[in-house]
């Protein structure tokens, strides 16, 4: 049997990442690849105390349909949170919960694209929001990264352009690069994005991370037309899927609407278990110790580095997050690259994933995230032994 599924589908960064990603499904493989939290830092007792404790109170009701802006008092929670972390005027009904940030991406991609409207992203980009926004078949561009945010200039021209309605940006430990977007820069774009009346989506999902350096004040503070996008995969548990959207109540209203018509609400049950556990816990205790052993991590694979990578091997040393960015010497392909080190039980993502316009073979992205030390040192043995081996070829 044969089915006709619609052109959307045909995207070839789908089957591309899946195909890269697979290889790390081995036991025995070093793998760099996946972009996850640690599961080895997650509160399992504190979160299982929490349902026993939510079911025991008010089983029945966190069982049943829930309203579709999510649990009050999980978004002011929210709120309250931004305004003592960022300053931040937001307030409850400035929330929705979703699934994931990544469905803040797919609402936000419903409410404001039509098919053929413009949508400029970084290079390189999320590749999971290079999908999300695809569905929609825009038009997808990209800017370029500088080493303290996205180019200006740059950005300024693409907005400029005949129906560009989203700037996607992951400003804060960006995935892939890791880069954190200066205060300078931050305001740059909030003013360049006023000027077109483009509207940012700001994704900040490893904003807490932060081990090094001075916390940064989200984009959406400054911008006219702003989502903000956070999650607490990244700082809990991913497999809750609490995720929320940050936005002006208009904006709100119909995120409520379309996400209405995909699932109806959030699990109320995850989010009364998630709030359960943010007001019986120390949690900024617990992400401070998230961000030092993330930090630890970090520290070696830099350490490693230095002492098995060739000098032509470039990367510059994150703040915060999960990731480090791999710029290979010329003539290196990072596909090949892939290739050779999956024979090598290691494994990475090369940097065309995370391109919608063609090139970054010249690039990887390395994750630090769940690997003990002795893991980092050998996998990046093994990688500078492969690099070493492909420049002298």
């Amino acid at each position: 049997m044969s089915y006709r599924f619609a052109d959307r589908l045909a995207n070839p960064h789908r089957s591309f990442v899946k195909e890269i990603l697979a290889v790390t499904e081995t036991p025995d493989v070093i793998s760099f690849a996946g972009g996850i939290p640690n599961p080895r830092l997650f509160p399992t007792k504190e979160i299982a105390a929490a349902v026993e404790k939510v079911l025991g109170q008010d089983g029945q009701s966190l069982l049943q349909y829930s309203t579709t802006q999510g649990y009050l008092p999980l978004r002011e929670y929210i709120a309250d949170r931004y305004r003592r972390k960022n300053g931040l005027k937001v307030s409850a009904d400035e929330i929705i919960i979703t699934n994931g940030s990544q469905q803040g991406m797919d609402l936000a991609a419903k409410l404001f694209l039509n098919k053929g409207d413009g949508v400029v992203v970084e290079r390189p980009s999320y590749h999971v929001a290079i999908q999300a926004f695809g569905m929609l078949e825009p038009s997808i561009s990209a800017v370029p990264l500088l080493s303290d945010g996205v180019d200006p200039e740059l950005l300024s021209r693409a907005c400029g352009r005949d129906g560009v309605q989203l700037f996607y940006a992951v400003p804060t430990f960006q995935n892939p690069s890791g880069l954190t977007y200066s205060s300078q820069r931050r305001q740059e774009v909030a003013q360049i994005l006023a000027r077109h009346q483009v509207v940012l989506v700001e994704d900040d999902p490893y904003g807490d991370l932060r081990f090094r350096g001075d916390r940064q004040t989200p984009i959406w503070a400054e911008a006219e037309k702003a989502i903000l996008l956070g999650t607490f995969s990244k700082t809990v548990v991913p497999g809750l899927r609490i995720g929320w959207a940050c936005a002006d109540r208009e904006v709100i209203e119909q995120m409520v609407y379309a996400k209405q018509a995909t699932d109806l609400h959030t699990s109320i049950f995850d989010q009364r278990v998630l709030y359960q556990y943010l007001v019986d816990n120390d949690v900024e205790a617990h992400i401070a110790a998230l961000a030092q052993a993330y930090k630890g991590q970090c520290d070696q694979m830099l350490a490693s580095l230095r002492a098995h990578c060739p000098a032509a091997v470039g990367y510059a040393e994150p703040e915060g997050g999960m990731f480090l960015w791999l710029s290979l010497p010329k003539g290196l392909s990072a596909m090949r690259l892939f290739d050779l080190a999956s024979e090598e039980k290691v494994a990475f993502v090369p940097g065309q994933a995370f391109r919608c316009d063609g090139g970054g073979d010249d690039a990887m992205r390395l994750s630090y995230s769940t690997l003990d030390e002795a893991g980092i040192e050998e996998g990046i043995r093994r990688l500078g032994r492969l690099i070493e081996r492909e420049l002298a070829d």
